[in-house]
């Protein structure tokens, strides 16, 4: 993957803004980040650490956009992603306090409309099994309803729910999900009465003290950082750094991954964790009973839960790894970590707590090149665990070498199906209709003077773009927003007709949200 900080030098990372508490990072720690950010190239980084209960530091690197001078510092907001799904099991852990639900509550007598596919699953999921992500459902099904962002509201969400076929039997097997999570921040409203937005703002952001922390990313946040990505190349993540002119704005989306914060805040948050609900103040967030409750764990991970069945990254895979409510409980190197990371379009970050050392670190970068904050974080981990020097910077490197490089190589390797030809079945303009799929809703291709296709989802502003036909009834729609992952499209025809529509991603990177294989698209009416 190549570097792309041609703007900064040693002396620019270096104009930093720094808050040091009590306790020492370690000495090495600017110079290593200005080589982990040299190494991968993200504009911008935050590092905070927790340790012995006190912030030993929270500062910032680098630049809030590529493209502007402003500087990161300790309150700097950058999106955290995923790490958003602790703050919502913690909403429902402060609700469980308040005897308002219990864990083992089945959700569809908690929140009106709630319903699954399966009928068993809708009469037996619990709150519990909304967060540990057993539901039956597969990896990232369903995400194309919020990524890119959505025109629908959170309700459209839960109904779409039931239209989500399962690929495995209830509580059979983790397979990670978003959709759930935002179930869960409908249920937190339905049984509080405020919306997630708010009860996440007054109930823990206040108490705990996270001035900086919003529900949702703003391109105009005053100490906001622009999204930055690499979408120019043959796959995402080659190619130069460019800027992204949208984040996840869509709202309905917030409580499985829309929150932004700053090292500040993040700080604050660790101290809460690692004092097992405790404020400074002596009060409590939660109980000690719902903070053993969140990190026990309930569901096995396997190795290849991701679709990472990578050799290079077998050096850094757990080799035991849990998910609790909102948290991975794993083994890293004899040690127990609890950890979360986060990605959204532009950004990512890592939050690693050390509960034997008592020790917290989050690191957060406004770009796609999460081996950055992998280093920083994993650098930390064996520093507060006195481990070797293992070099991170430059091990990560050549494993998101050798990832892009396979990437290339699978991406060239085209099956012979959609070699091209110049083959099809149908007219050009017979192509054009509407098709639903019963859970995304519909998709358009229209056809305007000229015969050339244009496809679009209906229910994802910007989402639309040239559909170019590859091969027999295969086409590739290369969407306008270059943020989006390219997708074939692939029509079934019988006696003439058009019957169904598959897609699936043209990258064999591709994140797991671009969910086009979980799509089955009819047509609507006759083409």
């Amino acid at each position: 993957m190549r570097s792309f900080l041609c703007w900064a030098t040693v002396a620019a990372i270096a104009s930093l803004s720094a808050n040091i508490a009590s306790a020492a990072p370690p000495a090495d720690l600017d110079g290593f980040v200005v080589d982990s950010m040299k190494t991968f190239g993200p504009p911008g980084m935050t590092v905070a650490i927790v340790e012995n209960g006190k912030v030993a530091l929270t500062k910032g690197y680098g630049r809030r956009s590529m493209d502007k001078p402003g500087a990161v510092d300790a309150h700097t907001v950058f999106p955290i992603g995923s790490e958003t799904k602790a703050f919502t099991s913690a909403a429902l852990a402060i609700l469980v306090d308040e005897g308002k639900l219990k864990w083992s509550d089945r959700v569809v007598d908690k929140l009106p409309g709630f319903q699954m596919y399966d009928p068993y699953a809708t009469a037996h999921m619990t709150v519990r099994d909304l967060l540990t992500h057993r539901s039956g459902l597969g990896l990232g099904e369903g995400d194309l309803l919020i990524v890119p962002s959505t025109s629908r509201s959170r309700a459209d969400i839960v109904h779409a729910l039931r239209y989500l076929k399962p690929v495995t039997g209830f509580r059979e097997r983790f397979a990670y999900d978003n959709i759930l999570y935002i179930v869960a921040g409908a249920l937190v409203e339905s049984v509080s009465g405020q919306t997630w937005e708010h009860f996440v703002q007054t109930r823990i952001f206040a108490p705990v003290g996270m001035k900086d922390a919003m529900t949702a990313y703003r391109a105009d946040a005053p100490n906001g950082v622009a999204l930055h990505a690499r979408t120019d190349g043959p796959i995402r993540g080659l190619g130069p750094q460019r800027i992204l002119l949208h984040g996840l704005e869509g709202a309905a989306s917030a409580p499985c991954g829309a929150i932004n914060a700053s090292a500040a805040d993040m700080a604050l948050w660790m101290q809460v964790q690692l004092a097992h609900g405790k404020l400074p103040n002596g009060k409590r967030l939660f109980s000690a009973e719902q903070a053993k409750e969140m990190w026990n764990p309930a569901v096995a991970v396997p190795v290849d839960s991701f679709g990472s069945g990578s050799t290079a990254l077998a050096a850094i895979t757990p080799k035991f790894q849990d998910y609790g409510l909102g948290w991975f409980i794993e083994d890293y190197r004899g040690h127990t970590i609890v950890e979360h990371t986060g990605a959204v379009l532009g950004a990512v970050a890592a939050l690693y707590l050390i509960p034997e050392k008592n020790v917290g670190i989050a690191v957060m970068i406004n770009s796609e090149d999460g081996a950055a904050r992998r280093a920083v974080a994993f650098h930390l981990v064996d520093y507060y665990l006195g481990l070797p020097d293992q070099h991170w910077n430059a091990a990560l490197k050549k494993i998101v070498d050798a990832m892009m490089a396979g990437g290339e190589k699978a991406l060239k390797a085209q099956p012979e199906q959609i070699r091209p030809n110049d083959r099809s079945t149908l007219a050009m303009a017979s192509y054009a209709g509407v098709y639903r799929d019963p859970w995304y809703g519909t998709t358009t291709i229209s056809a305007p003077p000229g015969g050339k296709l244009r496809m679009r989802f209906d229910e994802t502003p910007r989402m639309e773009g040239p559909l170019i036909h590859v091969a027999d009834d295969t086409f590739r729609v290369d969407w306008t927003d270059k943020t989006i992952e390219a997708a074939y499209v692939k029509f079934d025809v019988a006696s003439g007709k058009i019957t169904k529509v598959e897609m699936r991603p043209v990258s064999p990177l591709a994140d797991f949200s671009f969910d086009y294989q979980d799509l089955h698209f009819a047509p609507v009416q006759s083409n």
